[in-house]
C-alpha cells in the first residue's frame, strides 16, 4: 500500500475516533473502506467508450500538418 496524508477537521477527527472505538476498526481501516466505497460508486467510463467519443474530434481542423509530410521530415 502507498502511504498518504490527509487533513481532517477537529470534528471529523473526533467522529472518526468514536466510530473506530465503537466498531473496533482502526481509523486507517475506516478511511480505506470509505475511499474504496467512494471509488466504487463513482461512475467511471471505460477506456474504449472514451476513445470512441474522442474519435474524429480533429477531423475538421485545418491547422494540423499532414502526417505523411511530418514523417517524411524525419526520413531525411
Amino acid at each position: 500500500m502507498i502511504e498518504t496524508q490527509i487533513n481532517l477537521t477537529e470534528q471529523n477527527q473526533h467522529a472518526l475516533m468514536e466510530i473506530s472505538r465503537v466498531t473496533g476498526k482502526s481509523q486507517q481501516e475506516l478511511i480505506t473502506s470509505a475511499i474504496e466505497e467512494l471509488i466504487k460508486s463513482y461512475p467511471q467510463k471505460k477506456r474504449l467508450e472514451l476513445m470512441q467519443q474522442a474519435r474524429g474530434i480533429w477531423q475538421e481542423r485545418e491547422d494540423i500538418p499532414n502526417l505523411e509530410q511530418l514523417r517524411a521530415e524525419f526520413n531525411r
